[in-house]
């Protein structure tokens, strides 16, 4: 039926990443979906960004992909959280409006050049030679390919659970793909079974808004894509409230009801966002849980009660809906369900998502044992760059744990591991004060730009806003005020008065001084993006901390600079315990830094591997000198 070099599977949001990635790198690309309706589908939450997620992101805008552009067009309220906590941390999230993120996701993809999308179920890989040649559809066609990309969501033998029922389908009651796991597994895939859910949506003039808390977006709308420098819209608030003991008595009384304790799911559910009959469950001292009650989009009438998702009865969770403040008389549109699917074991796969069974395969989103849209997204973008790569003959492009969450999250996928769906979590980098948000295209927009990726006018807006920083960076270390101009401004901030003159960047690195509030005694500042602003005070605030976490990283790229080589026999080599062996041979990392991330290898483990790279150098030279 037809010859690509790139095959995505799925169109969710880490196939709509993949395709635009490997469109825009010059590659003939189709991308399948069992239904076109489920591009860019939002089956769960209505928002794109939040802790963690939110540099997750900034990065795929940095590098070129497509969601924080998509946010931008479409978002109905923007927060920054964690505002009140240290730059590291803090995240940008918005609601998004459902229909409207999938409509011009999909008007994007559909007016990409090298870029063709078809309606279809793919349920065979077409190997030789453990290389991926192909791809089979249901009605038969063959679609000839030098590489495939899966990202296949929750879709691979999908089964819902509300209660005793149990429907094979995917998300949003589309239909499920239950060939193409078979295939997988026949092809020596290993594949494990993971379990998600979503609460319940009703109808918004059904909520007793009196009785909750108005959550409102903020003042000052930042932008998720380095491309916007302001944006200006109507923002709808969202609701907060809190279960109480006479929610947690109805659905401890139907424990025995929810298919998470009835044993017919048997796939792992994620750890930090569980159900809520998991959650009265493991936290039984705990009074309340908050839920959030969110608004699915402009043009309908539904919410989403983020918070509260489940897999009990219907009749269960009316009533447990109904005992909360100002939900005591909704009328629920779609029940929450749980959701259990296929997904490959992430350590089957190398860093640059290519699976180590079969060549030219790539592996994206929640097939990879992830969670969340971003997760996709980010996951879609570097597997979309790399099967381009790998087509083209060129080196992977790996993402160091010291460069991005990206690197964080692939890292700790295809060396850590993951038992349950990993979600992305600031917690998780080492490096998160150089992993911050405001400087995602500092990190990553050149390498795109020497990839291909990153277009010209991005390029120039990231080299605008690197001089704009740069500038002003200088202006404020070199500009100096004088105590009788700063102190009366220092009294009313508390803060201590000055004795002697000092720079203003000095007094920017005071606690209580912002980079805002000082314009008034700062006659000469120009004018600035939102951007350029945020990351100027930032890094001069927290400069001392910074140039720490610079020192760790050096450390730790002498580690990751060590490389092992790809033919290394560690079950005979001496020294190793057994455990380590074994899982060597089996993950073969490309660095002594990898080596040290994976479960069960020791300090000591290290210790001998790092003895035998010696000893090879060693006789190497000595090769050399004879």
């Amino acid at each position: 039926m037809g010859e690509y070099d790139i095959v995505v599977i799925g169109a969710g949001h880490a196939g709509c990443e993949a395709a635009l990635a490997s469109a825009r790198l010059g590659n003939k690309t189709i991308m399948f979906s069992i239904n076109l309706e489920s591009i860019a589908m939002m089956p769960c939450n209505p928002a794109i960004g939040g802790t963690g997620k939110g540099h997750l992101v900034r990065e795929i805008d940095a590098l070129g992909g497509e969601m924080g552009i998509n946010i931008d067009k479409t978002f109905i309220q923007s927060r920054m959280l964690n505002t009140a906590k240290g730059p590291a941390v803090h995240s940008l999230r918005a609601q998004a409006d459902k229909a409207w993120y999938h409509r011009e996701m999909k008007k994007t993809i559909e007016a990409q050049p090298n870029l063709d999308i078809k309606q279809d179920e793919i349920v065979k890989l077409m190997v030789e030679d453990q290389k991926v040649i192909g791809v089979i559809t249901r009605t038969g066609a063959f679609y000839k390919a030098k590489a495939v990309i899966i990202a296949t969501g929750t879709f691979l033998r999908g089964k819902i659970f509300i209660g005793d029922s149990v429907t094979p389908s995917g998300p949003n009651g589309l239909a499920p793909a239950n060939l193409l796991a078979d295939d997988l597994k026949s092809l020596g895939l290993e594949l494990r079974r993971f379990k998600t859910g979503t609460p319940a949506r009703a109808l918004a003039d059904t909520f007793d808004y009196s009785q909750m808390t108005e959550q409102k977006g903020d003042p000052e709308i930042v932008p998720f894509s380095f491309m916007n420098d302001n944006l200006e819209r109507e923002q709808i608030s969202c609701w907060l409230t809190y279960t109480n003991e006479k929610t947690h008595d109805v659905i401890r009384a139907n424990f025995h009801r929810s298919a998470l304790f009835g044993g017919q799911i048997e796939g792992i559910g994620p750890r930090y966002c569980p159900s809520i009959e998991d959650k009265v469950n493991r936290f039984a001292d705990k009074e309340r849980h908050q839920l959030f009650v969110e608004p699915e989009g402009l043009d309908t009438n539904e919410m989403y009660i983020q918070g509260m998702s489940s897999s009990l009865p219907e009749d269960v969770q009316r009533d447990f809906y109904h005992t909360i403040a100002g939900l005591e008389n909704i009328t629920i549109t779609r029940p929450a369900y749980a959701i259990e699917y296929d997904c490959i074991n992430p350590l089957t796969l190398k860093p640059s998502l290519e699976s180590k069974v079969i060549e030219g395969l790539f592996c994206a989103g929640q097939f990879n044992g992830s969670s969340g849209y971003e997760e996709a997204a980010a996951q879609g973008l570097m597997a979309g760059i790399n099967a381009s790569m790998e087509i083209n003959g060129k080196e992977p492009v790996v993402l160091g744990r010291n460069e991005a969450y990206i690197g964080v999250l692939i890292d700790d996928l295809v060396t850590k591991g993951t038992n349950e769906p990993y979600r992305i979590m600031t917690s998780r980098a080492e490096y998160r004060l150089l992993l911050r948000q405001d400087n995602a295209d500092d990190r990553l927009t050149e390498l795109s730009y020497r990839v291909g990726l990153a277009t010209e006018e991005r390029y120039k807006r990231y080299i605008s806003k690197k001089e704009e920083v740069q500038t002003e960076r200088k202006r404020l270390e070199e500009t100096l005020v004088k105590p009788d101009v700063a102190n009366s401004f220092l009294d009313k901030f508390g803060s201590a008065p000055l004795s002697r003159s000092i720079s203003l960047a000095e007094l920017l690195k005071r606690p209580e001084i912002t980079y805002e509030n000082m314009e008034e005694i700062d006659g000469n500042r120009p004018s600035l993006s939102h951007h350029a602003k945020a990351q100027i005070a930032v890094e001069i605030k927290y400069s001392g901390y910074i140039e720490k976490q610079k020192e760790q990283v050096e450390k730790f790229k002498k580690m990751e600079g060590k490389t092992l080589p790809e033919d290394i026999d560690y079950l005979n080599l001496e020294g190793l315990r057994i455990e380590a062996a074994q899982k060597l041979d089996s993950m073969r990392p490309r660095s002594i830094g990898q080596a040290s991330r994976i479960s069960g290898v020791s300090p000591a483990d290290i210790n001998v591997l790092l003895v035998y790279l010696e000893k090879k150098r060693r006789n190497n030279k000595e090769r050399q000198d004879d």
